[in-house]
């Protein structure tokens, strides 16, 4: 006989359940504007309790996966509909019952990393499934936490209504990110990336460069972007040109330490080699050097992908066109529009996590024979 597959999530959950059921309250306080039925009420107490129970079953991970993950976002789906227009009702047994089924959305994630991929695809799935259920939770919380606590709007919105700001504002939005990314991050961080590059393979021929640019290299890495922003706009003007100096400083340096780091991972063994071969200094730089210090080479432009957008928006603080992402956050934050803030955060996040991975998908083309890669 199989045994039970016990968890502390789905027991908590059930504890949660049961807390909630002697509270003796229901899920609304008195006075909300749309009253949540008892039957809402009890299909969501059984579709928790349900789930939970079920989750014990000896039961593939992938079947208990699904049961987790039906039960969770089920109950999620008829938690927030009932607070939807009744902000700041919510009653203890609410929360209780939204904690129970954030852990059976966290039990559902561990099943489905236990879950052995069936081909390529079913891993990519895995993937990508995984963390996007832990990001909706994220998500889930923070819209049933403030509109069931009556958190106020200017503290912090629920992600509905940034969403309804973006989709108002994706005029705005588009004419900030032209500004900001295509202008000022992307100028800027090419440029930075290419000359800390080039710089690299000069300090690795030059022991002069190496010795004396490396520690000046991580004195300037120090300085801080709050210093640094205001003087380049007076040297550059008020333009993305700015910016992007702002961009390539941060850039630079970074790049310069993880390439010339990089150059020298290769071992004594193998450069002896290349001179057996009678190979030149370039030969030994592009067929030895280079390979080796791929993958320090592109950690520093996953750095830098993220360094650059921080400094380009902190940079525009200090003075820029009416347009532009720092801009945009600076002048809503002072009329108390704090949806487009976080509107423009959001973007901001997404423009950075897109270009973080198209980074990290280049890596596993370019350096696909590290171990790393391979999973050795």
């Amino acid at each position: 006989m199989r045994r039970l597959s016990f968890s502390w999530q789905g027991a908590a959950a059930l504890l949660f359940c049961i807390a909630a059921l002697a509270a003796a309250l229901p899920l609304l306080a008195e006075g909300a504007a749309r009253p949540l039925t008892d039957g809402t009420a009890s299909l969501i107490f059984i579709v928790i309790a349900a789930a939970a129970l079920l989750s014990f079953a000896p039961q593939p991970p992938a079947y208990r996966a699904t049961v987790l993950f039906i039960g969770a976002h089920g109950a999620a789906w008829l938690l927030l509909a009932a607070i939807s227009g009744n902000e700041g009702t919510a009653t203890r047994a609410y929360f209780l019952l939204l904690f129970a089924a954030w852990l059976l959305a966290w039990r559902c994630v561990t099943e489905l990393s236990k879950v052995p991929p069936a081909a390529a695809f079913g891993a990519s799935v895995l993937e990508l499934l995984i963390p996007a259920i832990f990001g909706a939770w994220i998500l889930i919380l923070w819209e049933a936490i403030t509109r069931g606590a009556g958190v106020p709007f200017i503290l912090l919105p629920p992600p509905s209504a940034i969403g309804t700001r973006i989709m108002a504002s994706l005029p705005i939005l588009g004419d900030d990110v032209r500004q900001t990314i295509f202008k000022a991050v992307l100028i800027g961080y090419i440029v930075g990336c290419l000359s800390g590059f080039v710089v690299a393979v000069l300090a690795d021929r030059i022991a002069f460069l190496r010795r004396g640019l490396l520690p000046i290299g991580n004195m300037v890495s120090a300085l801080p972007i709050i210093g640094i922003a205001p003087v380049m706009v007076m040297w550059f003007g008020f333009d993305w040109p700015s910016k992007a100096a702002v961009v390539i400083i941060m850039t630079f340096f970074p790049m310069l330490v993880n390439t010339v780091a990089g150059l020298s991972a290769s071992g004594s063994m193998e450069r002896d080699l290349m001179r057996t071969y009678a190979s030149s200094d370039w030969q030994t730089l592009l067929k030895l050097k280079l390979p080796a210090a791929m993958p320090f080479i592109f950690n520093a432009l996953k750095i830098n992908s993220t360094l650059a957008l921080i400094g380009a928006i902190v940079a525009e603080f200090f003075g820029t066109p009416i347009v532009g992402m720092g801009f945009r956050i600076s002048t809503e934050i002072g009329r108390m529009n704090v949806d487009m803030v976080w509107a423009e955060i959001a973007v901001a996040a997404l423009a950075g996590s897109i270009f973080y991975g198209i980074i990290a998908l280049t890596e596993r083309a370019v350096t696909f024979w590290h171990p790393s890669i391979r999973g050795g």
